[in-house]
């Protein structure tokens, strides 16, 4: 597997493997080291102009505590304007809001748009369905506020990066099924979205890098708990099990071909499609999970952050 990584994402993945490397089976001892990185790497950055942050507690689920949130609106921009909720990454028990920090500034700027990114009840503290529901809860305090955070309610799009890209397809699921509030895009990128991809191919092959097939075992039980390995686990928390995906948003789906997500996605893609929503679907040859985000300076990453960018643009501006 990684003779097929692309040359310049291989000092990068090691650097990011030597620094944190993704250990599930000791989740508090990852949660403080991935902590301690994004606060080194936020250190170390040069500021992002022509953004501005505003941190929030909103309502959320019933009998839930409040979500937390932070929007991220240009400086340079007082219209209304189209909005993203972000929903971060880190197979159910990891990350945070602030470690997608500058990923969303740079984002914002880019797409010129309000994103709020949703800091979600995370397992296994707070098994499913706790992170979805406070999705929701945030999605809907966004529907709801158009007016005081400067948003068209008519151009609300949903998005995330691994387990955030699994909860957003969720999301867009949930959000279709309880019609209250309208979505018009899901931004899934490398999706975590089928609970069963947890075995090797083959004791022969050599499994995925960064996120591995026991890595997402570990990350599914801990967010299933009690319903791991049964047949009627939801598709609110596995979209992948959806039986039925019609009037679902547009979607753009975007993945590494090293990916460990490469085959559920695909699939889910031809379902979408066979469904009729209109999907797009990109794969990036020699790249692996996540490495848009530890090998910026990549070409691959260059072009998948670019391609990313321009369809977000046309959904939400056109």
């Amino acid at each position: 597997m990684a003779d097929l990584l692309d040359p310049e994402l291989v000092g990068p993945l090691k650097m990011r493997l030597s620094l944190v490397p993704v250990n599930l089976h000791d989740i508090p001892a990852t949660r403080v080291a991935g902590e301690r990185l994004v606060a080194e790497i936020k250190k170390q950055s040069p500021p992002i102009e022509g953004v501005i942050t505003d941190d929030r507690n909103v309502p959320g689920p019933p009998n839930a505590p409040n979500v937390f949130i932070r929007v991220y609106r240009p400086t340079n921009r007082t219209d209304i304007l189209p909005a993203l909720l972000w929903i971060h990454g880190g197979g159910f028990v990891l990350s945070n809001v602030e470690g997608s920090d500058l990923q969303i500034k740079r984002l914002t700027k880019a797409i010129d748009c309000v994103v709020a990114s949703v800091e979600y009840r995370r397992a296994p503290e707070n098994p499913y369905p706790a992170a979805i529901e406070d999705c929701y809860a945030a999605l809907k305090w966004m529907a709801s506020n158009t007016r005081e955070l400067g948003i068209d309610k008519n151009r609300l799009a949903i998005g995330g990066g691994s387990a955030g890209g699994g909860l957003a397809a969720s999301l867009a699921l949930l959000a279709r099924d309880r019609a209250e509030v309208n979505i018009v895009f899901q931004l899934l990128i490398y999706p975590m979205i089928d609970d069963t991809n947890v075995t090797q191919a083959s004791p022969t092959v050599p499994d995925t890098l960064l996120w591995t097939r026991e890595s997402n075992l570990l990350g599914w039980k801990a967010y299933l708990g009690a319903d791991f390995g049964k047949k009627t686990v939801s598709a609110y928390a596995a979209a992948f099990r959806a039986k039925d995906l019609t009037g679902l948003p547009p979607a753009y789906i975007v993945l590494g071909e090293l990916d460990p997500f490469l085959k559920e996605d695909i699939t889910y893609a031809q379902r979408l499609i066979n469904a009729n929503v209109p999907t797009e679907l990109h794969v990036y040859p020699g790249a692996c999970h996540g490495f848009d985000n530890w090998a910026l300076n990549a070409e691959v990453s260059k072009r998948f952050t670019a391609d990313l960018n321009e369809a977000l643009k046309r959904a939400l501006h056109s």
